[in-house]
């Protein structure tokens, strides 16, 4: 059976309609966890005279950074959950390889085993 076998019993027309849409969720959630730390450590606290008003002010900060955070992480859930289905379809081809390879094997010793006989009695004429 080997690897070609293999290959031939993946989904190949499921994997390549779905690796744009994985790579640009991959994508995009790489940018946002590249662009949004630089950004929010870029920004310098309100100077403000009032301490409650530099302390409402952070407090806004931290829940933007709260929000955005929430949203990746909805995001790479997404594409760990579109991952997971790709693997577990790959797990069942594989299964079903070796399901296949056993019973192959069988059928090639039954077959051998035959043949031998076969041999055999044909010496012995």
């Amino acid at each position: 059976m080997g690897w070609f076998g293999a290959l031939k019993l993946v989904p190949w027309s499921e994997v390549i309609e779905a690796a744009p849409g994985l790579v640009r969720g991959a994508r995009r959630i790489f940018a946002q966890t590249q662009d949004e730390p630089a950004a929010t450590a870029a920004e310098p606290p309100p100077a403000a005279e009032d301490p409650t008003e530099a302390l409402r002010a952070q407090l806004q900060q931290l829940e933007a950074q709260v929000q955005a955070l929430t949203t990746q992480q909805q995001a790479t859930a997404g594409l760990l959950e579109s991952l997971t289905e790709h693997n577990a379809r790959l797990v069942e081809a594989v299964q079903m390889l070796r399901l296949r390879q056993r019973w192959l094997g069988g059928a090639v010793a039954v077959l051998a085993l035959a043949l031998a006989l076969v041999a055999a009695l044909a010496l012995r004429a």
